[in-house]
């Protein structure tokens, strides 16, 4: 916890000094690295399965949503500006460092909302940034995926972008000598009433954890209406977290 803590405020500073006066590829490679070595802490190694290796392309990454720790694993591939509810930026720390990395904050109760997300998504887009939205709008255990709000899809469907499909499943790697097989936890399941505590005590009580995040698929969404997009990333996620 102790060292949890320090990591965070070690990325509060750098993303208010040396992050924030860096070019496009230094906040990338300092997001990935961090993200990394915050997840190490934390007792969770990250898998990419397919993940295509085409760094400064603008695409948006589409995912189910099972922790607060799909973030950080996502950002070890991609640095992202996440689409996120506009509760997170009231954390402590880990709001506020949020905000500097660029995440974008909504508040899904106000219409008016939807029409600054697009011209935000828009304009990272443009400048060759990735973007990374939930669908589902809240957390799950990860065994399958809840109905993805096509809203949170406009933006990017807007602008006729590329999404890029991603699984993720949590995993808990054999201790035991003779075990071989890794078998799927819900460890790392951030839901219900459960504290950032509780949730880091469940995780250290089941480490090694292995955060798995899988590419599908690419999605050109030109041509597509946002209910398509969200129904076939949807069904994508779905066959591959239940599997």
């Amino acid at each position: 916890m102790a060292r949890l803590f320090a990591k965070l405020l070690v990325g509060l500073w750098i993303s208010a000094t040396s992050f924030a006066r860096a070019d496009s590829p230094q906040r990338h490679a300092i997001i990935r690295s961090w993200s990394r070595d915050l997840l190490h802490l934390a007792g969770i190694e990250v898998r990419a399965v397919n993940f295509p290796d085409d760094a400064e392309r603008p695409v948006t990454l589409v995912a189910n949503h099972v922790s607060w720790a799909d973030i950080f694993a996502l950002n070890t591939q991609r640095a992202c500006h996440f689409i996120a509810k506009a509760e997170l930026r009231r954390w402590p720390l880990a709001g506020r460092l949020l905000a500097n990395v660029g995440t974008v904050f909504i508040n899904r109760s106000e219409r008016k909302e939807t029409h600054r997300l697009k011209e935000v998504v828009h304009r990272l887009l443009d400048a060759g940034e990735t973007v990374a939205v939930f669908p589902e709008g809240t957390t799950s255990a990860g065994r399958d995926v809840l109905k993805f709000h096509a809203s949170l899809l406009e933006p990017i469907v807007a602008s006729e972008g590329e999404v890029w499909v991603v699984a993720i499943r949590y995993f808990r790697r054999p201790a035991a000598h003779g075990v071989v097989a890794e078998q799927r936890t819900d460890a790392a399941a951030y839901i219900g009433a459960m504290s950032l505590i509780e949730s880091l005590r469940a995780i250290h009580d089941a480490e090694p954890v292995i955060a798995e995040v899988r590419f599908i698929e690419a999605i050109n969404c030109a041509g597509m209406s946002r209910r398509e997009v969200a129904q076939r990333a949807q069904a994508l996620i779905g066959e591959a977290v239940r599997a």
